[in-house]
């Protein structure tokens, strides 16, 4: 029997809301299901498997640093270390999480459309569909296949949590506007503020929520900027605050450890030109979500006029945008949340990925409201067959894009199919080849990443080690000699430079490259060991047996040091000690 307390008219609508959230989490699973074997890739290692400081809580506050997906990202890097705590290094956990993550920002998304169709400025026009209109945009939003780089690509839980966080400010305020009551207000209210608090330190792209906030109460509420800030001053400061944290966390990353930012080597006006293509493709993803790839790689508009056709297109949307916030405040909210949530990434240079499928994973719910509610002033209530019929083709998009994810050598090979001209991609998946014992097929990708971008000292590197694995020597010499052409400073390629010239007895040369190798990184066990060789071979047993020391006293338990710490003790007469 219904409460007293509630109108008897309110009931049946409060279960058929239950009943859509139920529905919207379980179509999320399904789309979902096959998600969970996938194992880590690319950047995950980093961030998960090999990160140190998400073994214990004591430590998971303080991300490495380094440019890696965690860098100044405490909140992150803490969600990581739970999971640790579950699974360790199994993966079901982290892909679990990620899912809760996702289909809770959908249900939050569902509520906040739905509250927001419900306000006064709105009533009259969406009242009576807003729960069918917000749980089209929520079931759009959770099965499209833009968003399985979020959550089934791990390490991206930076913008699935991130825009969780920001979704959870916008409503938990709504909540607390709508309130007439002092005490759940501040409640409310309390809970934004924690939110956008807890999105700072989940992802830079956070830093617009406080600005969003405030354009909505603007627009849906207070009616003016005056008004909302005149209403809600102390919400506000305390919104306004957070940025301080991230500000803070902003400056300790040191520009991401140079892998984002201003003066990190990147052309700005060519980064600009390429984020016009940027987002003319975003759009276009939105509604031909095909084809979908992992790493665009890191190139640049070679010219202006070579992205001319999409600066039209964006420059005509934020000259609506900008239209629209005066004449139709509703429809310019939309416009902004696009660009305000794309704005750090699209403004801020990024080293290594000009375009990323990851970014629009927010940004997407201001469009599909978009084509929501234009489509259901076009086609009334036949919107939900439209609705429901690309849900179900969204769903089952996801779960093919979810099969690419499989294996890192899957999605690899699906990379480089789909972006030929990406040397990063090349790279990666010659790494997998070479590892799996397929050597020839590496170096042919090794070549084209070198064949695409002359200077990628990675592909030279790596493709010097598998020439190495191989016996062809003076290849691996190139390659490595290469390596250090572009970057003296790498102790490895020093010690792999100085490995190969070992093996056509250039012994001399060999030696300099490893005690180059050690001075750049004394604490490079193998360079002290294969220094220490060399030395001894040179008659110079004294220098030997200080470098086997050295090796030995970094690492105590090599057997292999000890054995050659032995030779060279009975080299110099010391057997006894040998």
């Amino acid at each position: 029997m219904p409460s007293s307390s509630a109108p008897l008219s309110a009931v049946p609508a409060r279960r058929l809301c239950r009943w859509v959230v139920a529905c919207l989490a379980v179509a999320t699973l399904l789309v979902y299901a096959n998600s969970f074997s996938g194992p880590f890739i690319f950047d995950d290692f980093l961030s998960i498997p090999d990160n140190p400081t998400i073994r214990s809580f004591a430590t998971a506050l303080a991300p490495p640093g380094g440019g890696v997906t965690v860098t100044g990202r405490p909140v992150l890097n803490l969600s990581f270390a739970v999971n640790y705590a579950v699974s360790g290094p199994r993966v079901w956990s982290y892909h679990l999480f990620n899912l809760a993550i996702h289909t809770l920002a959908g249900l939050t998304l569902f509520g906040l459309v739905r509250r927001t169709l419900r306000l006064p400025k709105l009533r009259e026009r969406f009242a009576m569909a807003s729960l069918p209109l917000a749980a089209a945009v929520a079931a759009l939003w959770l099965l499209h296949p833009l968003q399985t780089e979020s959550v089934t690509y791990l390490v991206q839980r930076a913008e699935s949590l991130m825009g969780l966080f920001y979704l959870l400010t916008l409503y938990a305020f709504l909540r607390g506007a709508e309130s007439s009551d002092p005490f759940p207000r501040r409640g409310w209210f309390a809970l934004a503020v924690t939110a956008c608090l807890l999105g700072m330190g989940t992802k830079e792209v956070m830093v617009s929520a406080p600005l969003l906030v405030l354009l909505y109460d603007r627009t849906f509420l207070a009616g003016s900027f005056r008004a909302a800030l005149r209403l809600r001053a102390i919400f506000y400061a305390a919104l306004a605050a957070t940025w301080s944290w991230l500000a803070l966390l902003v400056l300790l990353a040191a520009n991401r450890g140079g892998s984002a930012g201003f003066g990190v080597g990147v052309s700005y006006g060519a980064y600009l030109a390429t984020q016009f293509e940027a987002l003319g493709h975003y759009l276009w993803l939105t509604v031909w979500p095909s084809p979908l790839i992992l790493d665009y790689g890191p190139q640049l508009a070679p010219s202006f006029w070579t992205v001319a056709p999409y600066a039209v297109v964006v420059c005509s949307l934020l000259a609506a945008t900008a239209w629209a916030l005066v004449r139709r405040p509703a429809l310019g909210f939309l416009g902004a949340s696009f660009f305000a949530i794309l704005a750090p990434t699209s403004l801020v240079p990024v080293v290594r990925q000009t375009l990323a499928e990851h970014r629009l994973y927010l940004a997407l719910a201001p469009l599909l409201v978009l084509i929501v509610l234009g489509l259901h002033a076009w086609l009334g209530r036949r919107t939900w067959y439209a609705a429901a019929a690309a849900a179900a083709i969204f769903g089952s998009l996801t779960v093919a894009r979810n099969r690419d994810y499989r294996s890192s050598d899957s999605i690899w090979s699906d990379t480089v199919a789909k972006r030929p001209g990406n040397p990063a991609a090349h790279n990666n998946y010659a790494n997998l080849l070479a590892q799996s014992g397929r050597p020839e097929e590496a170096l042919a990708h090794y070549e084209a990443a070198i064949r695409l971008q002359p200077d990628y000292i990675d592909a030279h590197y790596n493709a010097g080690q598998t020439l190495a694995k191989l016996g062809r020597w003076p290849d691996a010499i190139a390659q490595f000699e290469q390596t250090l052409h572009l970057d003296p400073r790498l102790s490895d390629a020093h010690l792999a430079l100085g490995l190969a010239l070992e093996n056509v007895d250039r012994l001399a040369e060999a030696a300099a490259q490893f005690e180059r190798a050690v001075q750049l990184d004394p604490r490079s066990v193998d360079a002290s060991n294969h220094l220490g060789i060399a030395l001894a071979r040179a008659g110079r047993v004294a220098e030997a047996i200080a470098r086997f020391e050295a090796a030995l006293a970094l690492d105590p338990a090599r057997a292999e040091t000890h054995r050659n710490l032995g030779n060279a003790l009975r080299l110099a007469g010391r057997a006894g000690e040998a």
